[in-house]
């Protein structure tokens, strides 16, 4: 797979084993209370498991299976290869420490988009951040962390660039606000570095880069920002994420989805081109 992380692999996965197992629960008119009384475990258990939010036990799956009727040799095969594939250990595991829960969800979810939207209002998205500018945001936080933490937070954020440039990388669509173009993180010479990059990754054919300027109507950005995340697969859902200050939301309803979509549908008819956004960042980089 070239420079793709085994990591997202396995939460789609996942994903898809949580939407293979709800499936034929339904289709057998099991309720998740009896499914998960059949593996020792609750109805929110069940739950959690189809929906793809924490690792399966090979035996539970068999004893579901069971319980669903699924008795064919090779289908119960195929689907517990499916357990194996779902619990490979992700390469963020290693940054459990300096990482929260809610955090390595979004990058399996990540790594497994093949479509990423994502409006920044603050700061420029977490994928186009050079080393130097993670290293002032990260320092900047109110919680006064210790210089090894924010190094391994910075690590994290380089190894999730490598997504970009994979034998099969997401197409990126991005949208930042100017203002996070203009605050000096760090000072003029760490920002001009930063633009720098911002021109170089935007040249790379799966990311498209738009700049919404100051003074705009701020249409469809009253949510601030916000990443929309979509699957090749057809079982899996979009989802929307939304980080917040001590957690982060995850939205997958079909109509709260496609809200967020319209959103950057606006935010986009917002902001400038790709080539005119190019302009405006030598133009930034020239003034700092």
């Amino acid at each position: 797979m070239g420079t793709t992380q085994a990591g997202g692999g396995a939460t789609v996965r996942r994903l898809l084993l949580g939407s293979q197992l709800r499936k034929l629960r339904e289709s057998r008119g099991v309720s998740r209370e009896e499914a998960g009384y059949s593996i020792r475990a609750s109805e929110s258990k069940i739950s959690r498991m189809e929906l793809g939010r924490v690792g399966f036990k090979e035996r539970d799956v068999a004893d579901l299976l069971t319980l669903y009727g699924v008795d064919a040799e090779q289908e119960r095969a195929n689907v517990l290869g499916l357990v194996r594939e779902a619990n490979a250990t992700s390469w963020w595991h290693d940054y459990g420490d300096v990482l929260p829960a809610w955090f390595q969800n979004y990058l399996g979810l990540e790594e497994s988009a093949a479509e990423i939207l994502s409006y920044e209002v603050q700061f420029v998205h977490g994928l186009l951040q050079t080393a130097d500018y993670a290293r002032a945001v990260i320092a900047a936080g109110p919680h006064g962390l210790p210089d090894q933490e924010i190094e391994r937070r910075v690590e994290v954020r380089r190894k999730r660039q490598d997504l970009l440039t994979a034998d099969h990388p997401p197409q990126l669509l991005a949208v930042l606000d100017e203002a996070a173009l203009r605050r000096p993180w760090g000072g003029p010479e760490l920002m001009r570095g930063q633009l720098d990059t911002l021109l170089e990754l935007s040249e790379l054919p799966n990311v498209r880069l738009q700049v919404r300027p100051l003074g705009g109507a701020a249409l469809g950005a009253e949510s601030g920002a916000f990443s929309v995340l979509g699957f090749n697969e057809a079982e899996l859902a979009d989802v929307v994420y939304l980080e917040q200050f001590t957690t982060a939301l995850y939205v997958d309803k079909p109509a709260e989805v496609a809200s967020y979509r319209q959103a950057m549908d606006g935010l986009l008819a917002e902001s400038l081109e790709p080539g005119p956004t190019r302009d405006l960042l030598h133009s930034v980089r020239q003034e700092l």
